[in-house]
């Protein structure tokens, strides 16, 4: 074997003296021998041992002998040499990626290398539904396996500064998708993508607003769009929900949403919400004020944002839940109280 090939194997294993034997032995005994050692040595490594699926972390660093060492250790191969001169007779040795990778059951030593000189590290997911409050994003995000929390530990003034955030309030800045994460990743920077993600859609839904919208800004968008979505079930209700409290808007009348009245009451509101509940004085008690109130309330999806800026044209100013998702709308408080009266029997 020439010795920049020999220089090369030593490099690569760190004179593991495993392979230097096997090298020695296949210059020794010839090629017609040599090939029978590379067919066994391909049989030996292609060979499944691993009889149950687990995950595998590789350490950044981490070499073919120290990677052998682990991959006999935790079973998934009987023996540490067939794997070193694997790895450099293949050429993934010095490639190898660290971090978390799923192992199938039934994985050969070698497609086990294989996925760790690509990279193939296990992909987990985190999924932030539409209508969410910040605290129970927070919540999901903290109860996460293999999720780094470090905005668990921040204040809500840090955790906006850390994200570069303007509003003065977290509530309603991040898109309800799902986000993968590897191990190692922390819950700011599934904040930090989430957020983002939904400024991209907002200014997407923005630049898609009907002329002569009321809204001033994108903010006031998102606050509406959040409304809509706590009083929505059916996405195709969104645009009509929309166009009333846009009427409501426009004729000065106050918005008089339920889910605005209940984020105003606290995390401690339990429900179910009272007469006497609507007559508590607070910022987003849209009852007792006029306009949007100053935040929003919830995670609003594509659809709500899009239903914000492009509401329905309708003459409807009001509208109560029928008990299976959708809504009994109406043009007067006469036709109103009659459904109310209808669907709350």
């Amino acid at each position: 074997m020439p010795d920049s090939v020999t220089r090369q194997v030593q490099k690569s294993i760190g004179f593991s003296w495993c392979v230097r034997a096997f090298v020695t032995l296949a210059t020794a005994i010839g090629i017609s021998s040599l090939g029978v050692c590379l067919i066994f040595l391909y049989q030996t490594v292609r060979a499944p041992v691993s009889q149950e699926e687990r995950f595998l972390v590789v350490t950044p660093g981490m070499g073919a002998t120290d990677l052998a060492g682990r991959l006999v250790s935790e079973g998934f191969a009987d023996s540490e040499w067939p794997i070193v001169a694997w790895a450099i007779l293949s050429g993934t040795a010095g490639s190898f990626k660290s971090g978390e990778y799923f192992i199938p059951a039934k994985s050969s030593p070698a497609q086990i290398l294989g996925k760790i000189s690509r990279g193939d590290v296990h992909q987990r997911r985190v999924t932030l539904i539409e209508g969410l409050r910040f605290s129970q994003v927070r919540e999901r995000l903290t109860r996460k396996e293999k999720l780094e929390s470090d905005a668990a530990l921040m204040s809500e003034d840090a955790l906006l500064d850390a994200l570069s955030l303007e509003p003065a309030s977290l509530e309603g800045q991040f898109f309800p998708s799902t986000y993968f994460f590897t191990l190692g990743d922390t819950d700011t920077s599934i904040l930090r993508r989430a957020a983002q993600k939904m400024s991209q859609e907002l200014q997407q839904a923005w630049e898609q607003r009907v002329p002569d919208l009321l809204l001033d800004e994108p903010y006031d968008a998102l606050i509406l769009a959040s409304i809509i979505q706590k009083e929505a079930m059916l996405a195709s209700e969104m645009p009509r929900i929309s166009g009333v409290f846009h009427n409501r808007l426009r004729l000065k009348m106050r918005l008089q949403t339920d889910p605005t009245v209940i984020f105003g009451l606290g995390p401690d509101f339990k429900g179910p919400l009272k007469r006497s509940d609507l007559k508590k004085d607070t910022p987003y008690n849209t009852y007792t004020r006029g306009g949007l109130p100053p935040g929003p309330i919830a995670l609003p999806g594509r659809a709500a944002l899009l239903a914000a800026v492009n509401p329905m044209t309708t003459e409807d100013l009001y509208f109560v839940a029928r008990g299976d998702g959708s809504h009994q709308f109406s043009k007067t408080l006469t036709e109103h109280n009659r459904a109310v009266k209808k669907y709350r029997n």
